[in-house]
């Protein structure tokens, strides 16, 4: 082959391959991923197999990433609990109230435990709950809650512990509901979501049970 045929592929090759590293270069990747354990969510309950018929979250309870901003943006209501993601829709039903419930003394003090499997710059990590009186039949929407965080941890682009606890004072409800947990990355477009059912009394012995880590 003549010399100039070989300098233009190597060329060719050598430019093929700039393009694809550009390419590769230029998709924003979140490397953090994470779950809660106290109150346990439903993503972790389905990995512990706690809770069955739960689909691919099982083996993923870390992954139920989406658009950050809520709640003026975000996934969609009544896609809160899998983050939009179709392959996890599971966790947005109901289940008539099947769900097993992490027990909390109503205007407690509590701490809250994520655990997460990668770290990642983060701006922040807010709790949000469900109102008093919402509906409990259907998937979690902004409308069921109260859309003021009762607890907001800033972390101001640091990098959070794998296992972080961040302590809070639970607010003022009755029986059952919904805690939904936002972390926000600070370098990507996502966030992590995490639901939790709760069941709230005025005392109990214990102010949380976790069915496992």
């Amino acid at each position: 082959m003549p010399r100039t045929r070989k300098l233009s592929l190597a060329a060719v090759a050598a430019g093929a391959l700039a393009l694809t590293a550009s390419t590769t270069l230029s998709v924003p990747v979140a490397y953090g991923h994470g779950y809660t354990n106290s109150p346990i969510s439903r993503a972790k309950l389905c990995a512990n197999t706690t809770v069955k018929n739960c689909g691919a979250i099982q083996w993923e309870p870390q992954s139920t990433e989406g658009p950050k901003g809520f709640p003026g943006a975000g996934p969609a209501d009544g896609k809160l609990c899998s983050a939009g993601l179709q392959q996890f829709d599971e966790l947005n039903d109901q289940r008539g109230g099947a769900w097993p419930a992490t027990q909390l003394t109503s205007g407690a003090n509590y701490a809250f435990k994520w655990h997460l499997t990668a770290q990642h710059a983060t701006t922040d990590f807010k709790y949000y709950v469900t109102k008093q009186g919402w509906n409990q039949g259907a998937a979690l929407s902004r409308s069921a809650l109260d859309l003021t965080p009762f607890l907001t941890v800033p972390m101001g682009g640091a990098r959070p512990a794998a296992d972080i606890t961040h302590n809070g004072r639970l607010p003022s409800r009755s029986g059952r509901h919904m805690i939904l947990a936002v972390w926000t990355i600070a370098d990507t477009g996502n966030a992590f979501y995490q639901c939790s059912d709760v069941q709230f009394a005025s005392s109990i012995s214990k102010t949380g049970t976790d069915f496992g880590f």
